[in-house]
């Protein structure tokens, strides 16, 4: 067995969540090490829905626009209720787009991954090493050590100042330290089928994505990129999962909407539809994050959210950490922060999808009369429009300011800046550090440098914003300041140029301030 080599940062799974996590840390700079179990990127779609947030963690990193050809904008989702009348439509919020992107997209899960990979091998500082699996992990006061067992390479050890575990929902990193899933109380068996249909096909099914709130049987048509469509159908009491995912069977369950005719299986599989999310998501010096840290039910689409939205929050926390911008008690505070602000987000967000989950899988025909009713009559007789986006969370703990404010948590905008040729997303201006947005740079304080050390002072009334996004963003707060953090997360807002050195000197207390990540 060879020698172990020391990183900075060991990952240990290779999916969305862990290229994500080795691009943002290769990105500032760290020595990464990343191993999967697989030779290449994995072939079949699991995911296919993202949203604006994870495109603004793609640009940072690089490779939005070369994701875009793999994109296409989420359509409408109608929900259908017992009887088959209409009871509730998903939508799209109006442009301008807050994030600067289309809000929800679907995708093409394996081309996506490529292009990540791509970005992260031009990184010189990180190390991927695949075939490659991880078989046992330990740590002390001061590094993990992994053991990796490399397909006809024998075992090696890697060793790191911290590891991140990516390795997915049978994760050998968190059975090994014994860090369990708490049930949130969801169980469910489904067949999940992705077809790609031909011209003929296409004709016959829905323009829209449809939940069919059957009791008889639930199901769900996703219209996926291009030609791409996925249905999701609940199994029955007594269904055999195995027996679904056959071909034949599978057919069978699709035949009200397509035939073998119509297209090609390009993958069915049963699944049990979990709703679990991780206890502990720190252990010392090793994270828990994606799919080994928590799942949900799909029915919202957040599952790769979820886990880039995991690695998005712990990757610039690590940054400061390992290159001392922040120490000591701080420095465990900061990376404490981690699972107070995802282990939280991900149980509301779990709850919300629950409740979406409960109106779509009623089974009892007398309940789901009850519940067409209700939602119909919550719209005075009209089909509520529900923007996807509203159901997402904003953290609630964390490293955020002590002060309430109905913005504090959630993300900042970003708007369209520049004018002509010139116009560009405002993070290709301010980069990716924390940031003072000022509606006006004559709120600045005079010594804004030395209350808060390295942040970036941004100042709108400088800036040709034709979109008006901040604009309206700062006149709906009712604040003169947003201080945002290198995850465009708001640590806190100031309501007027009075309040903006306490806030400064709010977040530079819990930074002890000898410098933050820029």
């Amino acid at each position: 067995m060879n020698d172990s080599m020391m990183y900075d940062v060991a990952i240990v799974g290779y999916g969305p969540a862990g290229v994500v996590a080795a691009a943002l840390l290769g990105q500032a700079g760290l020595r990464v090490h990343v191993c999967d179990r697989l030779e290449g990127v994995y072939e079949i779609p699991r995911a296919v829905a993202l949203d604006h947030e994870i495109m603004r963690v793609f640009q940072q990193i690089g490779v939005a626009g070369a994701v875009q050809p793999f994109m296409e904008p989420f359509t409408d989702s109608e929900y259908f209720g017992a009887d088959g009348r209409l009871i509730r439509r998903m939508t799209m919020i109006a442009p301008p787009y807050p994030q600067g992107y289309t809000p929800s997209i679907v995708f093409t899960q394996p081309e996506v991954e490529r292009i990540l990979r791509a970005r992260v091998a031009q990184m010189p500082n990180v190390c991927v090493e695949l075939a490659a699996e991880m078989r046992s992990i330990t740590q002390d006061a001061d590094a993990v050590r992994l053991e990796i067992e490399t397909r006809g390479a024998g075992r090696t050890r890697v060793g790191a100042r911290y590891a991140i575990a990516c390795d997915g929902g049978s994760s050998t990193v968190r059975t090994q330290l014994q860090m369990p899933l708490e049930d949130l109380d969801f169980d469910e068996p489904w067949l999940v089928v992705d077809v790609l249909v031909n011209a003929q096909g296409m004709r016959k099914l829905p323009k829209v994505s449809v939940q069919y709130c059957e009791p008889e049987r639930p199901c769900t048509l996703v219209l996926g990129p291009k030609n791409h469509r996925r249905f999701e159908i609940s199994l029955l009491p007594g269904e055999d999962p195995q027996q679904a995912a056959t071909p034949q069977a599978t057919w069978g369950l699709l035949s009200r909407w397509l035939g073998p005719e119509d297209g090609e299986l390009w993958r069915q599989s049963s699944y049990r539809f979990h709703a679990l999310v991780a206890a502990q998501w720190r252990k010392s010096r090793v994270f828990l994050a994606g799919d080994a840290a928590h799942m949900q039910p799909p029915f919202l689409g957040q599952g790769m959210c979820q886990g880039i939205r995991d690695v998005a929050n712990l990757s610039w926390k690590l940054a400061a950490v390992l290159k001392g911008e922040v120490a000591g008690s701080a420095g465990e505070a900061m990376l404490d922060s981690y699972g107070l602000e995802r282990g939280g987000h991900v149980r509301e967000l779990t709850r919300r999808i629950k409740s979406f989950g409960a109106v779509i899988c009623e089974r009892d025909i007398d309940k789901a009369r009850a519940r067409d009713a209700r939602m119909r009559a919550e719209g005075n007789g009209m089909v509520r429009d529900t923007p996807r986006q509203d159901i997402l969370p904003r953290l609630e703990h964390g490293l955020l300011s002590a002060q309430p404010h109905p913005c504090r948590g959630g993300l900042f905008p970003q708007p369209r800046v520049g004018s002509g040729k010139d116009v560009v997303l405002l993070d290709h201006l301010t980069g990716n550090g924390w940031r003072l947005m000022l509606a006006r740079r004559s709120l600045a304080p005079r010594d804004v440098g030395s209350m808060l050390p390295r942040a970036r002072v941004v100042a709108f009334d400088e800036m040709d914003e034709s979109d008006g996004v901040v604009a309206a963003w700062f006149k709906e707060s009712q604040c003169a300041a947003a201080l945002v953090r290198p995850d465009n997360y708001i640590y806190g807002v100031a309501r007027s140029a009075g309040d903006i050195p306490d806030l400064l000197d709010e977040a530079a207390a819990a930074l002890d301030c000898s410098g933050v990540a820029a």
